[in-house]
């Protein structure tokens, strides 16, 4: 299913109507990080702040509603974002990584998968990682799958 035929099918379903949606795949390992969202899991995500900006994208807020994609840019799911929130990568906390549902849950687990991927992203942008690099971390909820 395409992400128009996604956000179609709930709006639809559910009445939401003139509201605008992103749809986007989760960086890394898309496929298995979607299947965590579905299995109710993986209800927390986190990205570069300054990468946004490079990227010329509006930051999520709370209340937006996101396509959430696979590896070949299928439809999954739809989510919206119930928060927020901007820190520096050193003060994400325990309850964040448990919530984003990936490997053992554990913040060590979370902060060594995160750095190296966030260095690479930024690398690619031209910019340097550092523990004070602001992050922008979102719990959601899925509010419709197929």
């Amino acid at each position: 299913m395409t992400d128009k035929a996604m956000w179609s099918a709930f709006c639809k379903q559910s009445g939401v109507q003139g509201k605008d949606y992103d749809s986007w795949a989760f960086g890394g390992q898309p496929d298995e990080l979607a299947a965590l969202v579905l299995e109710g899991k993986k209800r927390s995500t986190a990205s570069v702040y300054d990468l946004y900006a490079y990227d010329n994208e509006d930051l999520p807020e709370a209340g937006s509603y996101s396509v959430i994609l696979d590896s070949e840019d299928r439809a999954v799911c739809v989510i919206r974002d119930t928060e927020v929130r901007v820190v520096p990568f050193r003060d994400v906390d325990e309850q964040h990584a448990r919530l984003e549902g990936e490997g053992d849950l554990s913040l060590a687990y979370w902060r060594e998968v995160h750095k190296r991927i966030f260095t690479q992203w930024m690398k690619e942008a031209g910019m340097a990682f550092k523990d004070s690099t602001k992050i922008v971390l979102e719990k959601f909820e899925v509010v419709y799958r197929p």
